[in-house]
């Protein structure tokens, strides 16, 4: 899990422009140059990030009921256990 923390910084003019176009250049966010700044200062290495890959729950044996989602009625009564 990656937390994040938000804050206010005050920067110099000049410097947050600076950082502003070298994230444009770069086509990253302003976020992700100042955090490797940082990262630069601390002596840290950058974390590498995984891509975000979904896993939806299955189960063997049964299959979903027919629900037709584009009738809401019928839905209504089966999650309301009218049915």
């Amino acid at each position: 899990m990656h937390l994040c923390m938000r804050t206010t910084l005050d920067l110099e003019d000049g410097l947050l422009r600076r950082a502003r176009r070298k994230a444009a250049e770069e086509g990253r966010t302003l976020t992700a140059v100042i955090e490797d700044a940082l990262r630069a200062l601390f002596g840290r290495p950058a974390r590498p990030r995984s891509r975000f890959r979904l896993r939806l729950p299955t189960r063997r044996g049964t299959r979903p009921p027919d629900i037709d989602v584009a009738d809401r009625d019928a839905l209504h009564e089966r999650f309301d256990g009218r049915r």
